[in-house]
């Protein structure tokens, strides 16, 4: 299996369109209810939200071949407004670096370190689908955060960003 330029940008549209969704009901919660503890791994539903940007920094940066890497730590963002403001440069970065992809990059190797400073090295394209799953499971944790404050992000199923897509 293999995947080309067109595949990794619909998936990483897809990945923002429904992080947008997910972003615009969190935006209407109070910093009480972003900040509320919960059993999921990341302790809140801000939490939850850094913790998916910072992966998506942090492995856009391996990408381009940084080390180390460093990000703010997940405890910086306390507000729902700086988080949207750093995930929008994200998001442009992150789009910028796939505008530049060819087929070919997607191939390449990729050798990175862990936070730990483990080397590790995997196909491009495989990583980058790593993102796209990462995000969606910790998606699926926000939007049930978010259902059971009342702030339901709605369907987030790819089929719908698709028909979206078609228009």
């Amino acid at each position: 299996m293999t995947l080309n330029t067109t595949d990794i940008r619909t998936l990483i549209g897809y990945t923002d369109w429904a992080n947008q969704r997910v972003l615009d009901q969190a935006m209407q919660l109070s910093p009480d209810q972003l900040l509320a503890p919960d059993p999921v791994p990341m302790h809140s539903l801000l939490g939850t939200l850094a913790h998916v940007l910072v992966a998506e920094v942090i492995w856009r940066r391996r990408w381009e071949g940084e080390w180390p890497v460093v990000v703010d730590d997940i405890e910086g963002y306390q507000s729902i407004d700086v988080l949207v403001e750093r995930w929008q440069n994200e998001t442009a970065a992150l789009h910028a670096f796939v505008a530049n992809l060819t087929d070919q990059d997607l191939q390449r190797t990729v050798h990175y370190r862990n936070s730990k400073g483990t080397p590790f090295q995997q196909v491009l394209w495989q990583l980058m689908i790593h993102v796209v799953n990462h995000g969606t499971q910790h998606r699926s944790e926000a939007a049930m955060l978010l259902t059971n404050a009342g702030h339901s992000p709605g369907e987030l199923d790819m089929i719908l960003y698709l028909r979206e897509q078609q228009g």
